[in-house]
């Protein structure tokens, strides 16, 4: 018997008109680069930022997206702020709450992006405990419970996505940062895992894991020769950009890409 004809078309659709997208840890870095990019194409964000001290810079992301085109919707915004910390689960439910209202729908999209790295570059053996437990806190339980509450809330049924950021450094295990590392590999189960657990919803679940990026992030307490080390590693020579980044991202919240679940997506121009 023949298997039966599988038609595709040659121009997918990659737009994201009038689907809700929750990006935490938007106000900066690759986050911000990721939130910018999906109201590019339409998509009706809530930026997530956690400490005060980045207010500014979520407002003026959203002046920025509000900037590109008036809102789809007379009745609704283009995109709003949300302060949470996404390790407290009553400030993760309080920012799903939020967008829900804002924009009286499910959200569609779900971006986890807060993160954050060893304050030095330091060995496992010589990291505070407290240290390893506040970045297991944002890194690891953040995303937890981010992911539990997209679960459960992302529209089901074809489109919805949850996209976790993980790190190149767990194929690399490079030195230095070990809990991070650490972290971030609890990231890549979770995201495996629950893509299974989300069997017949049509909610895909994918980690990006980008190798060095320059943001602001990656620079805090490295001397010139940790940042050129990296950049000599890299096959093409040089740091990543956010827009490296954004569009990979776009393509993976894009009804183009449902066939790709559960997957640790690396975008490191070659670094491992």
């Amino acid at each position: 018997m023949e298997p039966p004809l599988i038609t595709t078309t040659t121009t997918p659709t990659t737009t994201l008109q009038d689907r809700v997208a929750i990006v935490t840890g938007a106000s900066r870095g690759i986050g911000r680069a990721i939130a910018l990019h999906l109201a590019t194409l339409g998509a009706k964000l809530v930026i997530n930022y956690t400490s005060p001290s980045s207010q500014t810079h979520a407002e003026q992301l959203l002046s920025q997206i509000n900037s590109l085109s008036p809102s789809p919707s007379s009745t609704t915004p283009r995109a709003i702020i949300v302060q949470a910390d996404i390790s407290d689960e009553t400030q993760v439910k309080n920012l799903f709450n939020t967008a829900e209202q804002a924009f009286n729908t499910q959200p569609h999209i779900v971006i986890t992006s807060a993160g954050i790295l060893d304050p030095t570059y330091s060995s496992l053996f010589d990291i505070e405990t407290s240290e390893f437990d506040r970045i297991f806190s944002v890194n690891a339980r953040g995303t937890f419970l981010c992911i539990k509450e997209a679960a459960n809330r992302v529209k089901r049924g074809g489109g919805g996505r949850i996209v976790t950021v993980s790190s190149s450094l767990t194929a690399s295990f490079g030195v230095g940062y070990g809990a991070y590392t650490a972290s971030k590999a609890a990231v890549d189960a979770m995201t495996k895992i629950l893509a299974k657990e989300l069997k017949g919803s049509r909610i895909t679940v994918n980690a990006l894991a980008p190798g060095p990026i320059a943001t602001d992030m990656f620079f805090d307490g490295k001397s010139e020769e940790v940042v050129q080390k990296a950049i000599d590693i890299n096959p093409l020579g040089r740091l990543g950009q956010v827009e490296d980044v954004a569009p990979v991202v776009g393509f993976l919240v894009s009804d183009a890409a449902e066939w790709i679940n559960g997957q640790i997506i690396r975008v490191n121009g070659g670094y491992v």
